[in-house]
This record gives C-alpha cells, sequence and structure tokens, in this order.
C-alpha cells in the first residue's frame, strides 16, 4: 500500500526534474512552491522556491529535511504535489478531510539529469540547442537551435512566460481537451509557444483559439499553423467582447491588449468562469482620466506621476476584482524594466468552487472618484 512517506522516497531523489506544490490552505501560504535538486559544494540539495509579493525566497535543503518539509506541508499546508523526474512522475492529492490519493506513472526514460550548480546558468524551458519550429520564423533562432544574441531578450521573454504557464500546469485538466483562448493575440509568438509548450513537450490535449482584430495578422497566424502541423491552434478575426463560440475556457490569455479591451477580456473570462487568467494590461488610459483626489493633487499635477500612479491603479483594481470573483490573484513581474514598462503580468486562478470574496475596492474607486471597466462590466453582468 502506498504511503506518503513511501511516495516521497521514490519521487524526491536525484532523478528529479520538477516538484510543485499547489493547492494551499491557508491564503497566507505562497499558492505554489517549487522544489527542483541543485549541486551546492559537491552535495545534491533541494532547493524550495517560491514568491510572496512579487518577491523570489528560496530555501535549500538536504535530502532528509525535503522529505520532512514536504510531508509537513502536505499533511498541514497544500492539498496537491506534482512530481517529474527522469523515468516516473507522481501526484499526490490531498482531500479536505487529510485523506491521500496517490498515482505514480513510468514513462521512456530520459536522458539522465545534470543538475546544475548553484551559480549555474539559467535552465530555460525551450532549451537552445532545439530548433523551434516557430523561433526560427521569428529569426530568434538559427537552424541549428542557437539563439541570435540580436534576439536574446526575446528568447528570455518567451522563456519567462512559459515559467507562468508551468506554474498552473495543476490547474489544466488531463483527462480531456483544455480550451485556451488569447485575446489580442497579434503576431501570437506567445500563442505558438503555449501551444508547443502544452501540447508537443507536455503532451496536453488543447485547443487554442487567437483572437485579433486585424485580419493580414490572422491569415499569417493561420498559415504559419498549418505550416506546423498545429491542428488545434486557429486563429479568428474579432472582439472577445462579441465572441460566443465557446460557453466555457479553461484558460483566457490576453497580452497587451490596449486600455479597456483588457477589461472587456477580463470580464468574458470570468463569465466563462476561465481556471487561470494570464493578462499583460498595456496602455491604460482610463483612471488617467478620471482620477481626482484632494489629497493626491499635489502629487497628481505632474502629468508623468499621475500617468504611472493611474496604471498601477488599474491594474490594483483589476486584481481585486478578480479576487472578489472567486479568483486567487497575482501581480507579477513579466520583464525587466530595462526591455518595456508593459512588465506586469495579472495571473488569476479560480479558487476551488470560486466563491465571492468580499473587498474594499468599491470604497477605493469612491475615493479616487473613478469608474473602472471592468467593474461596471461585472456589475452589468449581474443586473441582467
Amino acid at each position: 500500500m502506498m504511503t506518503l512517506d513511501r511516495f516521497l522516497e521514490e519521487q524526491i531523489t536525484e532523478a528529479l526534474t520538477l516538484a510543485v506544490l499547489s493547492g494551499s490552505r491557508r491564503k497566507e501560504e505562497p499558492r505554489t512552491v517549487r522544489i527542483r535538486p541543485l549541486l551546492m559544494k559537491g552535495q545534491v540539495m533541494y532547493q524550495a522556491s517560491w514568491t510572496v509579493d512579487n518577491k523570489m525566497f528560496h530555501r535549500n535543503y538536504e535530502r532528509p529535511e525535503a522529505l520532512r518539509f514536504l510531508t509537513e506541508e502536505l499533511t498541514q499546508n497544500y492539498r496537491q504535489l506534482q512530481c517529474r523526474g527522469t523515468a516516473i512522475d507522481g501526484t499526490v492529492l490531498v482531500s479536505k478531510k487529510g485523506h491521500m490519493t496517490f498515482r505514480t506513472q513510468g514513462h521512456e526514460k530520459a536522458e539522465p539529469v545534470r543538475i546544475q550548480g548553484h551559480d549555474r546558468v539559467k535552465r530555460y524551458i525551450l532549451a537552445e540547442g532545439t530548433p523551434v519550429p516557430f523561433l526560427l520564423d521569428l529569426g530568434v533562432m538559427t537552424g541549428e537551435g542557437r539563439v541570435v544574441k540580436a534576439r536574446y531578450d526575446k528568447f528570455r521573454q518567451i522563456n519567462r512566460f512559459l515559467e507562468f504557464i508551468e506554474d498552473i500546469l495543476p490547474e489544466l485538466p488531463k483527462d480531456r481537451e483544455a480550451v485556451i483562448l488569447d485575446f489580442g493575440c497579434g503576431k501570437s509568438y506567445l500563442t505558438f509557444a503555449i501551444y508547443y509548450y502544452l501540447k508537443i513537450l507536455k503532451g496536453y490535449d488543447i485547443r487554442i483559439i487567437g483572437l485579433d482584430l486585424k485580419e493580414d495578422v490572422i491569415r499569417t497566424c493561420n498559415a504559419l499553423a498549418v505550416k506546423y502541423g498545429y491542428d488545434k491552434l486557429h486563429f479568428l478575426c474579432g472582439d472577445v467582447a462579441d465572441y460566443e463560440d465557446v460557453s466555457q475556457i479553461d484558460m483566457m490569455v490576453t497580452l497587451h491588449a490596449c486600455d479597456t479591451a483588457t477589461d472587456y477580456a477580463l470580464a468574458k473570462a470570468v463569465q466563462w468562469q476561465a481556471r487561470v487568467i494570464l493578462s499583460v494590461p498595456c496602455c491604460q488610459h482610463e483612471l488617467n482620466r478620471q482620477i481626482r483626489n484632494e489629497a493626491l493633487a499635489p502629487v497628481l499635477k505632474y502629468g508623468i506621476l499621475k500617468e504611472r500612479m493611474a496604471a498601477l491603479l488599474t491594474d490594483g483594481i483589476r486584481a481585486e476584482l478578480l479576487t472578489e470573483e472567486g479568483y486567487d490573484t497575482q501581480i507579477l513581474d513579466f520583464i525587466d524594466m530595462e526591455h518595456t514598462p508593459k512588465n506586469l503580468l495579472i495571473r488569476a486562478v479560480r479558487r476551488p468552487g470560486g466563491g465571492k470574496k468580499s473587498s474594499s475596492v468599491r470604497e477605493l474607486t469612491e475615493i479616487l472618484h473613478v469608474q473602472p471597466t471592468l467593474a461596471r462590466l461585472l456589475e452589468e453582468r449581474y443586473d441582467r
């Protein structure tokens, strides 16, 4: 009979690639904790990493300590552990009453894990040296899989985004087709990256729909999807506010949708009860036009400060509104500020049951004399 001790003994070895704790039982706990082996002074250690308030924290354990750490977290703080290894994968699911279910699955043995040192070169999900079709057409990679030096920032950005996807894997179904909608997909290099990672590398059954208003861009993207043989990746010309071809989705992605277009995408995601929302907002002008507050007037008279404050407040209010609607919401760094000022990503994961949660966001909007589009759209949904 499988026990937690036996499961961890089998999974937490030098053959481990990555383990992810998820499903935190208490709001003060990080949403996910990632564990991987690394080499420190010739000794294999297990590093746990997590994010709190956009800051990354690490703690290194020897193997016995790592086993005790995971045992404690699963019995007290988390409901799920997913492990991925070179020859065996495993999952622990913990019920509300504390009952544990174990699943293990062997697979064709991969290359032995080469455990990197603590000061190792950054591990990218799309590894350099392996040609990726859409990266070749983007001019990011050469035919040999080498990253073009002048396009390394783009390579890093794509991999950083896929790290966010990797973190939410436990939220995507593996027993049925997962539906993903990407609004404002543009040239779609991140859309192709999602498909390649989830379908080709991870083996998920997915269908991705890309929406954009530019017909020429849609034609190009559909031609590339056919070229790569991505038969469940389709691009349509249209606005998310009018799109009605699905009634429920598993993930909504909206990257750099201008101003209130982001709000319409987020409102649709809530309407469709998306399990995961990934949004990188852009061009937040709405609150900049509306915001008024006597106490802040000495600061708001400076245009550049008003613009930045309005943008931050816009995203903070959006995050709180999603939290009210039944999501665990974070605001994270997407890419370094030196590459683009639009570097915040809103990540929202639907809570079990999706229960609503109260907040003081309405009081904040009244103090600032603002009427955010997302608040209006969500209120209209309940008024119908």
